[in-house]
């Protein structure tokens, strides 16, 4: 018997005992692909590199404290990461994965304010469907009904616009374009309404990830989202804990929309699953309001800059761009896309195969036609992972894509080692799982 506290209380999982590039391996000896670990094994389960950086680090020193010592893979990976960031990003905090790093975005902003003398802006403004953690900040600050029904009673009050959802929230009679401007535009009517003066920040994933299934915003809509923000000086956060790193093809996902945050929460891919990571990055000019004035972040948790966290990390971004592996991303997310189109594209209860680069959703339908969504009865996206996995592969079907509720769709985020035969053994195992449980 089992004393493990599980995600589910009636899951009967196989147990991993190794790894070897794209796969898992259990006890048993069986392998799995992987194309569904939430989107962190980037450089798949066994790298030299990362493996060798960690075993190092360990041996010179584990733990230091950041309240008393600093450490060289810490330095030298901010270092690495301010080189690369897009904009004004300019200072790195580290902290232990995605949830840690919206939750401390979210108090910088507020923090923020305080420090300029503006402690009258208090509200954060995010958008249905969207998730970015589990912690009650960062569940408050998402949008999928779900998530937050049984901790409703305990969240932060925050508002929520709409998403940038072209597939199923755009008439049919409005352009790509002229949809994404009106949503955007639903941002500057939701600071209007509060007052600019009492808005402090506006927080989306560029590419959505869990809730929607790789949806990405139309061309335009983050820019007007930044032209809004500058307006009415409200910080723009960017949460590409799922979608950065390399994921879409760029090592930061906004770079593909051609706008900077003023604060960006990465995590998943930043360590690649060799150490529990992630990171805030603020601009130059937020840091220096802390610096001076207070002096003094308020906030921390025991393994921020943990030393062998961040030489891993810094393993895996000379990986990521010593390889020039978001550009073999988003090679071979297009070819998976074409393979996926081609084997899935006329399935009856195909409605939607989206994403950028290595990061796709699938959404399924009871009726193409009409985009209507399974009944949440027949527990679709619970079956297909289940049977997947029987098949070996492991993908990330979720339900509740549309509302929390209705909806199911199918997340891909296989790593970027992938090769093109791989991708065909992802679409076939994928094809065939889709054909049993529907």
């Amino acid at each position: 018997m089992s004393h493990v506290f599980p995600r589910h209380t009636k899951s009967d999982l196989p147990v991993a005992a190794g790894g070897d590039g794209c796969y898992l391996i259990d006890t048993q000896g069986r392998r799995y692909l992987d194309c569904g670990d939430a989107a962190v094994s980037c450089l798949g389960h066994s790298d030299p590199a990362v493996i060798r950086a960690v075993q190092e680090q360990v041996k010179k020193i584990a733990f230091a404290h950041t309240g008393f010592m600093t450490s060289e893979p810490a330095e030298a990976l901010a270092d690495l990461l301010v080189e690369k960031a897009p904009g004004d990003l300019d200072r790195v905090y580290f902290v232990s994965g995605g949830s840690e790093a919206t939750e401390a975005a979210i108090k910088l902003a507020r923090q923020y304010y305080l420090e300029i003398g503006q402690p009258e802006r208090r509200h954060v403004i995010a958008r249905r469907q969207s998730y970015h953690g589990n912690t009650l900040g960062a569940l408050s600050a998402g949008g999928n009904a779900w998530r937050r029904a049984q901790f409703a009673p305990m969240l932060i009050d925050m508002t929520h616009i709409a998403p940038c959802y072209e597939y199923a929230e755009k008439p049919d009679n409005e352009s790509s374009h002229d949809y994404g401007q009106r949503v955007a535009n639903e941002l500057e009517a939701e600071i209007l309404r509060f007052g600019p003066e009492t808005v402090m920040a506006f927080m989306a994933e560029p590419v959505v990830g869990a809730t929607l299934g790789a949806v990405p915003a139309v061309e335009g809509y983050f820019k007007r989202i930044r032209e809004i923000c500058d307006q009415y000086g409200v910080l723009l956060i960017l949460d590409e804990v799922m979608c950065g790193m390399g994921r879409t093809g760029h090592l930061f996902a906004c770079d593909h929309d051609e706008v900077a945050p003023d604060i960006l929460c990465i995590a998943k891919g930043l360590g690649a699953g060799y150490q529990p990571i992630g990171a805030m990055m603020c601009t130059g000019r937020i840091y220096d309001a802390i610096r001076d004035g207070s002096g003094f972040f308020q906030h921390g948790h025991t393994y921020i800059g943990h030393p062998v966290a961040t030489a891993a990390a810094l393993a895996v971004v000379r990986e990521l761009t010593g390889r020039d592996l978001p550009a073999r991303a988003g090679v071979l997310g297009e070819k998976l896309q074409s393979a996926l189109e081609a084997a899935l594209g006329q399935h009856p209860n195909v409605g939607d195969i989206r994403g950028r680069g290595l990061f796709r959703g699938i959404e399924l339908v009871a009726d193409r036609n009409t985009k209507t969504p399974f009944d949440p009865s027949l527990g679709v996206a619970g079956k297909i992972k289940k049977a997947a996995l029987a098949e070996g592969l492991i993908c990330y079907p979720m339900s509740g894509t549309r509302d929390g509720r209705l909806g199911d769709h199918i997340l891909l985020a296989p790593p970027f080692i992938i090769d093109e035969a791989q991708i065909d053994e992802l679409v076939g195992k994928l094809s065939k799982t889709i054909s049993a449980v529907i």
